[in-house]
């Protein structure tokens, strides 16, 4: 996706609520990438063999990596604080932050968490089915904050994202409706998705059937989560910005 995304300005909480979850979720990724940093290169491909989810595991097509922590599905949480690189970490908490921040307040602390925690196990799921054989750890926070784009769809149709948009060597401010940005963001994924199923095992990647797997969980319980007076009243600041 080369368009980046930097804010909402149409989506905002009447009642000023701390986004604690968000704030916390990316603090959490960061303190476990900078572990990462830490460790030793020799020791890196082993620490991401015991905590990342290798879909081979849960198929019981390989057996299970010696250290990964007892009982081994403990992987489907410890897999999305993990990250592989200063760009994997940078793109996945700018997305949280710029979406995560609205769907937190459309639910409140806990229901987000819950939320986007288990929209990070539907995204593992789908990547176990579509990956029965792989033993490459799948890693990072983009299954469950896919979710939370969908979420955002969903509960926030007619906002506007704020973005860059790189021409040449410059970025250049824009806005785009949130059905074109996020709606564009899933048709690429799943595209890419389709693409990469042939490819399955062969080596390293980005797993994109882990962020379709979200992106559709989260679309599916959105609801069930979201508080109605909360988004009723975020979505009365919301409309007059787009009738202006």
């Amino acid at each position: 996706m080369f368009v980046i995304p930097v804010g909402s300005r149409d989506v905002r909480d009447p009642t000023k609520a701390l986004p604690i979850v968000t704030i916390g979720l990316i603090l959490l990724n960061f303190l476990v990438f900078f572990y990462e940093l830490s460790l030793p290169e020799s020791q890196i491909e082993s620490f991401f063999d015991a905590w990342a989810l290798v879909p081979c595991e849960y198929t019981s097509q390989c057996a299970i990596t010696p250290g990964t922590p007892t009982p081994f599905w403990i992987t489907l949480f410890t897999s999305m604080f993990l990250h592989g690189g200063w760009d994997h970490i940078l793109g996945n908490m700018l997305f949280l932050g710029v979406f995560g921040i609205h769907v937190e307040r459309s639910m409140g602390a806990l229901r987000f968490l819950a939320f986007y925690l288990v929209c990070g196990l539907g995204a593992s799921a789908l990547e176990i089915v579509t990956s029965a054989g792989s033993n490459v750890p799948g890693l990072g926070a983009s299954g469950a904050i896919s979710g939370v784009l969908a979420g955002y769809l969903l509960l926030y149709p007619s906002s506007h994202i704020d973005v860059l948009l790189p021409i040449g060597r410059f970025a250049w401010p824009g806005r785009l409706p949130a059905w074109l940005f996020i709606g564009g963001w899933f048709l690429y994924q799943l595209a890419l998705g389709f693409v990469s199923l042939g490819d399955v095992g062969a080596g390293g990647g980005v797993a994109y059937s882990a962020h379709v797997g979200g992106f559709i969980t989260g679309l599916v319980l959105v609801r069930l989560f979201s508080l109605p007076d909360r988004v009723r009243r975020m979505r009365d600041r919301l409309e007059p910005s787009v009738s202006g």
